[in-house]
């Protein structure tokens, strides 16, 4: 059977033994219940009303007897209040003797009744019309003996009540127990049931899960040629048969991934050695290109202090265009140098306030600065950051100087945001220059991408690709951000925090 199937008998099952446990604990509630109603709603007050009968006639009794002493009708009131009593018990009483279980007890009452209606007719009514009429009253001797006959008639009834009532309770005490029985025996019953499913879906459901887990877990240790056997519900055996598809598939690419492998080495080899051919590129360059165009400098710009003005306009601009050609080449080489080293040369990181990066970096800039009377303002607390000093005082260097460098017709101004990244600290550096259009946000962080003329602006085209270098080899992300008035640039960019727990205190 399917999986589904199997769940569906399970709680089938379930669902029909608690169904039964609460229909025959709800009937044995119900007879109790009745039993419990019986008791207190007919024998107790049938008990009840039988001793307010017996009052009653014993008030008509005293009654009787005083006025027979007294002769003064006052002492008849409670014979007529007992009278009408009387009536109103055996009304109720009636009632409640109409019902089957209190049948037994009529004959008791008319019984009662009877006598009663004896004495009153045989003694009572004549001793009251014999002391009103001044004749002879009936014997009392006659009338004692007609109501101890009532009195028997009462006690007889209230010893059958009694009997009645001890009967009822005793029954109510034994249904209580039936009750008891029949929830825990439900209870045990739902219990064992609850067990048996329990049982059922383990030995269906969970051990061959367990089983196909097993043999997964051999297969992913590395033993890719044992199949797969499974067994179970119909989803289960599905699922297996899948899963040692997989594992088919599996051992049919390993052998590719093997190949892939070899491939991946020779190629890291190969990096490896090209690495090398760069780094001996990096040494001729810093060596051996700077020394020939260190001379053809030195005597270029020899030639122009010497014979300046003696040769004509047009030569001195020639000797103008090869001592700026040789110097810019110079700043080329010196920048790409920089630019490789970023990430091989590495440095131990340190723990550095990034204030002092900011200025280190307005140092380098000093003169910069004062020429075009920029302003850098600092908003918020810079923090502290992880990584190498040289590096990220670079970073602040080329923003601020570019900020500065591409500016507008107003006094350049610069302003450096911070703020708590998470893990991070995230700077904020904007300007009032002449910005960036949007469409260029990535272009300017490709080395040797500019979007202006060297003769509008000066520069290797190389200052934010190092700077996007340096902060990815740190762990941290740039981007040019839109300008929240239109105007100027905004790159914001992330930088590691350092772990507080390790600050030492000032």
């Amino acid at each position: 059977m399917t999986l589904a199937r199997w769940f569906a008998l399970v709680v089938g099952g379930l669902v029909l033994a608690a169904l039964l446990g609460l229909v025959i604990a709800f009937v044995a509630l119900e007879r109790q219940s009745d039993r419990r109603a019986f008791l207190l709603d007919r024998v107790i007050p049938a008990e009840a009303l039988a001793g307010d009968i017996s009052t009653a006639l014993l008030d008509q009794e005293t009654s009787v007897r005083g006025f027979l002493l007294g002769g003064e009708d006052g002492f008849l009131a409670p014979y007529r209040a007992g009278r009408r009593e009387e009536r109103r018990a055996l009304a109720e009483l009636q009632r409640l003797q109409a019902a089957v279980d209190l049948a037994g007890l009529r004959d008791e009452h008319a019984e009662i009744e009877r006598r009663a209606q004896a004495w009153r007719s045989q003694f009572a009514e004549p001793a009251i019309a014999a002391r009103r009429g001044g004749g002879e009253p009936p014997d009392g001797e006659e009338g004692k003996r007609l109501f101890d006959d009532v009195r028997a008639a009462i006690e007889a009834e209230r010893a059958a009540l009694v009997a009645e009532r001890r009967a009822a309770a005793d029954d109510v005490k034994r249904g209580g127990a039936q009750v008891r029985s029949v929830i825990i025996g439900g209870g045990v019953f739902v219990l064992l049931a609850v067990l048996v499913a329990g049982y059922t879906l383990r030995r269906v459901v969970v051990m061959p899960i367990a089983r196909l887990a097993e043999a997964v877990r051999v297969v992913a240790q590395g033993h890719f040629e044992r199949a797969l056997e499974p067994s179970g519900p119909k989803e289960i055996q599905e699922l297996g048969r899948d899963v040692d598809a997989m594992r088919a598939r599996i051992v049919a690419e390993v052998g590719a991934l093997r190949d892939a492998e070899r491939a991946l080495i020779d190629q890291a080899r190969e990096l490896q050695r090209s690495n090398e051919e760069l780094e001996q590129f990096a040494y001729v360059a810093s060596h051996d290109l700077q020394e020939p165009l260190r001379k053809v400098a030195s005597f270029t710009q020899m030639l122009q202090r010497r014979y300046a003005g003696e040769l004509d306009e047009r030569a001195d601009r020639y000797i103008e265009f090869a001592v700026d050609g040789a110097r810019r080449m110079q700043d080329l080489i010196n920048d790409l140098l920089e630019f490789s080293r970023v990430g091989r040369m590495t440095r131990p990181h340190e723990r550095i306030p990034a204030r002092e990066l900011l200025d280190g970096a307005m140092e380098r800039l000093a003169a910069l600065l004062d020429d075009a009377g920029a302003e850098v303002v600092v908003e918020g607390d810079p923090g502290v950051v992880e990584g190498d000093r040289g590096l990220l005082t670079t970073v602040f260097q080329n923003l601020i100087g570019n900020g500065i460098k591409f500016r507008g017709e107003a006094p350049p101004r610069v302003v450096i945001q911070v703020e708590p990244d998470g893990r991070f600290q995230r700077f904020t550096i904007t300007d009032n220059g002449i910005g960036v259009e949007d469409e260029y946000a990535e272009r300017i962080f490709v080395i040797f991408q500019r979007l202006h003329t060297r003769d509008a602006y000066e520069g290797t085209g190389i200052g934010l690709a190092m700077c996007r270098k340096i902060i990815e080899y740190h762990g941290g992300r740039i981007a040019l951000a839109p300008a929240e008035d239109g105007r100027g640039a905004r790159f914001v960019f992330t930088l590691p925090a350092a772990d507080p727990e390790e600050e030492t205190p000032a």
